[in-house]
């Protein structure tokens, strides 16, 4: 089954695909068609001679004409996305380039204008004319006719898909949903039972399992995806304790240790036994791949739009409007986690700890989401004040005390950078004004909490 993912997604991603699935569908619409023209009755289409009046000689330059223009427009559609491609991965990051050959519209359209091209080839193959046993397929001609005319509307729509996409609002928005809907895979995370504390505990001491054994990977990577729900039925069913030694996300090089297993810590007297078939086993339940993907990985999300912000205030291009929109959508990203349930580390299978899971920590997303910011940002006002606004945001998104240490941890060092890169006293106290809000925002929702709770108690 993670061998069927790692295909789609790789399917999904490439430009063949879908123009290779179109194209079939092409041929055998072509050859339908074909075969109700030449079996049908023909005598009532005389009657719309506007419709199948074409002869042998009309229908062949017909779709002679559509056959050529087609394929022409097809190059043509594909050297716009590639210009496309290519601007917007040298102004923002090259970590996009993916995502515009995931997108289904640039499939779409490079696959419509190639079928058109292969229907016509095959609807001109069988034209006779009047020397030969003459036949000219009437529906075939027309619907050759009618995608013709579709490929002009298709053509429109390519052109203003193609400049919607270059927009940056267009390119982040897509990368927020996609990374919304990684977490909302991710978080909370189905991979078995959370574990008990004394089932936790049991785990984590290293000394009660003294037989681990390493699970080596083949090939250098990123891992893209793990199946979790194999690898928790596998341990259970081999009655195991396995760790995950790399997380989603992570590049792992050849012969480096992707899991080790052992048996169960109360059974640490035996021996794990694995041969090559076993440990192959264990492997396939890890994908790895040249890049990251965001299915899985909600961090690499995150990274696109980092890497925008970074991209954005470079002193090259210095576009402090994009990198402020880039803040808001991470706060919407970070916001969304915020909510959640963040994934236990060790699972369980009925009531025996089984896996040791390996995943970021709500701090590892606010790091990776406002640091690198806040330090590309130095002697900018509008950066240091929308990265508070936006941190009061995600605070305001969750109760739990550790996640609000680590915002309210976020805001200290913003502060404490901007008294240090400003110019101005200004400036200095313009965001000093703006740090003070946020913390009484967090002083007063704090409060409000603690007295909810003694008055309850």
């Amino acid at each position: 089954m993670n061998k069927l993912k790692q295909v789609w997604s790789k399917l999904r991603a490439s430009l063949w695909f879908v123009p290779g699935v179109m194209i079939i569908f092409s041929i055998a619409l072509a050859l339908v068609l074909i075969e109700v023209d030449s079996t049908g009755e023909v005598q009532w289409l005389e009657n719309y001679p506007r419709l199948f009046g074409l002869g042998a000689d009309g229908a062949r330059g017909m779709l002679t004409a559509i056959a050529s223009s087609m394929l022409t427009v097809a190059a043509l559609a594909f050297s716009l996305m590639l210009n496309a491609v290519a601007q917007a991965s040298a102004q923002f990051t090259p970590r996009i380039f993916r995502n515009f050959m995931r997108d289904r519209a640039n499939q779409f359209v490079l696959g419509y204008f190639v079928s058109v091209f292969a229907y016509c080839l095959l609807v001109l193959r069988t034209i006779r004319g009047a020397d030969e046993l003459k036949f000219v397929p009437p529906f075939a001609v027309l619907v050759g006719l009618m995608l013709a005319i579709g490929g002009v509307l298709v053509l429109i729509f390519f052109i203003h898909h193609i400049a919607d996409s270059l927009q940056i609002t267009t390119i982040i928005t897509k990368i927020v949903l996609e990374t919304k809907g990684a977490v909302e895979k991710m978080f909370p995370q189905e991979l078995g039972d959370a574990a008990n504390e004394s089932e936790t505990a049991v785990a984590w001491q290293a000394d009660a399992v003294r037989d681990w054994k390493k699970i080596t990977a083949t090939k250098p990577g990123y891992v893209q995806d793990v199946d979790t729900d194999g690898l928790l039925e596998y341990a259970a069913e081999t009655k195991s304790l396995i760790m995950m030694c790399r997380a989603i996300g992570q590049f792992v090089g050849s012969g480096a240790t992707l899991a080790t297993i052992a048996h169960d810590p109360e059974t640490a007297h035996q021996h794990v036994s694995l041969d090559d078939e076993r440990i192959g086993k264990i492997r396939e339940f890890f994908s790895l791949g040249r890049l990251r993907t965001i299915e899985q990985d909600a961090g690499f999300g995150i990274r696109q739009i980092v890497d925008i912000a970074l991209k954005a205030l470079s002193p090259g291009v210095n576009d402090t409007s994009t990198a402020i929109g880039c803040i808001d959508s991470l706060g919407e990203i970070v916001g969304e986690i915020a909510r959640r349930r963040m994934p236990a580390r060790v699972r369980s299978k009925d009531g025996v700890a089984r896996v040791i899971v390996v995943a970021p920590e709500f701090h590892d997303y606010v790091e990776a989401a406002f640091e690198q910011i806040r330090i590309s940002g130095k002697a900018n006002r509008a950066i240091f004040e929308r990265l508070l606004t936006t941190i009061v945001f995600v605070a305001e998104c969750t109760c739990d005390k550790t996640r609000r240490e680590t915002l309210h941890r976020q805001i200290e060092l913003v502060g404490e950078y901007a008294a240090q890169t400003l110019d101005t006293n200004y400036e200095k106290e313009k965001v000093r004004l703006k740090l003070t809000k946020a913390e009484k925002i967090f002083n007063d929702e704090c409060a409000a909490r603690a007295a909810s709770v003694t008055t309850r108690h």
